[in-house]
């Protein structure tokens, strides 16, 4: 019995002392780790494709593949490849297709930001709202809507037509004799500095930033005052810039600055504002079409009393705006 027992016992020693030495190398062992992905991490051959996709071959840019990009855009919305970009800086749209180019400067020369102290001027709605004539938005949409049509929103989308064509033509006696006319059909002293003052500063400024032939070339053909319209006209023909899309945006700026005049002056809320805005967008169309297909000789003013406005204003006592 003791005997069975001493053999059961070093039996068992052996076992244990075998299983230690297992375990001793098993743990100078290398540790295989088997943990399953987490949701949203590609798997290695995922990554395994997209370090060879972004890696730098040469002849190719670094970064994103640049098909990519073209077709899906930078944060994989997809868009429609434009053409080639042209070569000459100052042509920027071709008949009706405007490009990103035409777009920016139409957004930069007609912005508020831009010098040509647009925001000193009210064109005499300053003097209507101390009359009464102007007291609410309502009135101020009627006011703003009756020199769009058939005041000097009408006549300066005449002066910009012809002076865009004109450049186009290449008829420098034409662009002299527009020039001369817009200068001249200013109703009064003030909206005469308020047209001229920015037609100067605008031709200063855009040859400096925006410089182009037509622009350098209307200095030299004519040094007498220069009405903004016409000014704008030629700098937009001159960058090729269709006038039919140009008009719109030059009108809808023109009348933008009206109506932050009335804001400023009635007082008038900033939303008021823009329902006058939306209200009046009807009428910027139907005046670019209009000025369009209208010659010279279809120049003229039905607004006697803005006219008027514009007049008094000179003499009223306490003023914010110089017209």
């Amino acid at each position: 019995m003791a005997k069975t027992i001493h053999t059961i016992t070093a039996i068992m020693a052996t076992i244990m002392a075998r299983k230690r030495k297992t375990i001793a190398l098993r743990s100078r062992a290398p540790a295989k780790r088997h943990l399953a992905p987490r949701a949203g991490r590609p798997n290695e051959e995922k990554r395994s494709r997209a370090k060879t996709r972004n890696a730098v071959i040469p002849g190719r840019p670094a970064g994103p593949d640049p098909e990519s990009i073209a077709t899906k855009g930078e944060y994989g919305f997809r868009v429609r490849r434009s053409a080639a970009p042209r070569n000459d800086a100052n042509v920027v749209a071709s008949g009706d297709d405007v490009t990103a180019a035409a777009l920016h400067r139409l957004m930069a020369w007609l912005s508020p930001s831009y010098p040509v102290g647009a925001f000193s001027y009210s064109s005499g709605i300053e003097w209507a709202v101390e009359a009464g004539d102007i007291g609410n938005a309502d009135a101020a949409r009627r006011w703003l809507g009756s020199m769009l049509t058939s005041g000097a929103g009408f006549c300066d989308a005449i002066f910009f037509t012809h002076a865009h064509r004109a450049v186009a033509a290449e008829d420098d006696t034409a662009l002299r004799n527009i020039a001369e006319l817009a200068a001249a059909f200013a109703p009064s002293k003030e909206r005469h500095l308020e047209t001229t003052a920015q037609g100067r500063a605008f031709v200063e400024v855009t040859r400096a930033a925006w410089r182009c032939a037509a622009l350098d070339r209307f200095v030299k053909i004519w040094d007498g005052a220069i009405a903004y319209p016409v000014a704008l006209g030629v700098a937009v023909a001159g960058h090729g810039i269709p006038a039919e899309t140009a008009l719109r945006v030059y009108l809808h700026a023109m009348t933008a600055n009206w109506i932050s005049a009335c804001v400023r002056l009635i007082p008038l809320g900033q939303t008021d504002g823009q329902r006058i805005l939306a209200a009046l967008e009807g009428a910027i169309a139907q005046t670019a079409h209009r000025a369009l297909s209208s010659s010279l000789d279809d120049l003229g003013s039905a607004t006697f009393r803005a006219d008027l406005a514009s007049m008094k204003h000179e003499t009223q006592y306490t003023r914010l705006f110089r017209s």
